[in-house]
């Protein structure tokens, strides 16, 4: 455990940070924020194990040779340097080759992009006439299965259309006249574009719901609804949650039809990361300590998470007064300064960001050698999101929460 007595500038609780609600969500109004519990510390603390012992135990003898699949695909998935596929990928990609309904419980980071988009692009370019819409709770998510796509389709003359809000709508629409035979976006954008008319789902004959308990757990459960309403009875129908709650079995009722069920069993965090707190001691500052931690020299790349937007682009300008260079990722963003700040995360440029939980989901940033939770998660499903965000590919990691 990390201690800090060092002395606060000010006498305010928490340096001006107040809790506030996120606010919006792509442009709509999320639920209000249940009274924060206090999580058991000890939730927070854990030693790491070797990566190299781990991955002497799950080796996977299959390999994606294996498959049923295009010499095309197999090519762009050996060019993207994929060899054997994850637990997720060995069990669903055969089913979704048969053209089975697929119910996917995993948690993040465990390849289920790939597992969903290598099937269904191997379809799409057999048969011209198929298309899919993909689902997901976040830009950021949306933004990189469109990247993953476009590198595992090179070569395949397949159009992709990624509708998201703080984009252009209009030129969204263009692209959507073009009938493509992808389309990925967050249920905000594809709900205004359901009402202008201009995207009929009953075209769709694959659709990919991909984390869905984010989705109900911010308040798009009656959207989902809806779109599975609109889909074609006939239809192959893919669903991908870490958690199956009441509401999220409601959904499954209507979506999906003698389905496969793949859930991978894996501890909830991964043992190659080290986990602690950092002890905020009476008359302490949290920027302060803060300001030691990235001063180490262990600490290469980090992720800080808070709880509000206000109080990140507070942490983000005390963080550039001290001399640090940050880029920030939460609501209030415009989507182009998002993509700009995970852009120049992810090649190096900027080695801080910080995020409201936005960013903790899904978002594959190689080389994240530390996570600071320097606002304590709502919930430890949170924390496990946020915390995956490093000690990923095998590589060790590093996750800090604070603790007052």
């Amino acid at each position: 455990m990390y201690q800090s007595n060092r002395p606060r500038r000010n006498n305010s609780p928490r340096n001006g940070f107040r809790s506030r609600n996120e606010g919006s969500f792509n442009g709509r109004p999320v639920r209000s924020k249940r009274p924060v519990k206090k999580l058991d510390e000890a939730l927070f603390i854990n030693n790491a194990v070797l990566p190299q012992v781990q991955e002497k135990v799950n080796k996977s003898t299959i390999t994606f040779q294996d498959f049923a699949l295009d010499e095309k695909m197999q090519r762009n998935i050996i060019e993207h340097g994929y060899k054997q596929p994850t637990p997720i990928q060995e069990k669903t990609i055969p089913e979704i080759i048969l053209r089975k309904d697929v119910i996917g419980i995993a948690n993040t980071g465990t390849g289920k992009t790939a597992a969903f988009l290598i099937p269904l692009i191997n379809k799409a370019y057999l048969d011209r006439n198929e298309r899919t819409i993909i689902v997901t709770p976040t830009r950021e998510l949306a933004m990189q299965i469109a990247d993953e796509l476009t590198i595992f389709s090179k070569g395949m003359d397949l159009d992709k259309v990624l509708c998201i809000g703080g984009s252009d709508m209009n030129r969204q629409i263009k692209r959507l006249q073009h009938n493509p035979h992808f389309v990925i976006g967050t249920p905000g954008r594809l709900k205004d574009l359901i009402d202008k008319r201009k995207l009929n789902l009953s075209l769709f004959r694959n659709v990919v719901l991909d984390e869905v308990d984010k989705m109900v757990d911010i308040g798009f459960i009656n959207d989902i609804k809806l779109f599975i309403s609109l889909l074609p009875q006939k239809r192959q129908s893919l669903f991908f949650s870490a958690t199956v709650t009441d509401k999220v079995k409601g959904i499954l009722d209507h979506f999906v039809q003698n389905p496969v069920t793949v859930s991978i069993k894996r501890q909830e965090t991964s043992e190659h990361i080290k986990q602690d707190i950092v002890r905020i001691g009476k008359g302490s500052n949290k920027i302060d300590v803060l300001h030691d931690l990235l001063t180490a020299k262990d600490v290469e790349k980090v992720l800080i998470f808070g709880r509000t937007k206000w109080g990140i682009e507070k942490l983000m300008r005390s963080l550039e007064e001290r001399g640090f260079k940050t880029v920030a990722i939460h609501g209030n963003k415009t989507q182009g300064q998002r993509s700009r700040a995970l852009d120049q995360f992810k090649k190096d440029q900027i080695k801080i960001m910080l995020a409201t939980d936005v960013a903790s989901r899904g978002l594959d940033i190689e080389n994240v050698t530390h996570v600071i939770n320097f606002d304590a998660p709502e919930t430890y499903d949170d924390y496990v999101h946020r915390i995956g965000r490093t000690g990923r590919a095998g590589k060790s990691g590093t996750a800090l929460t604070f603790v007052e």
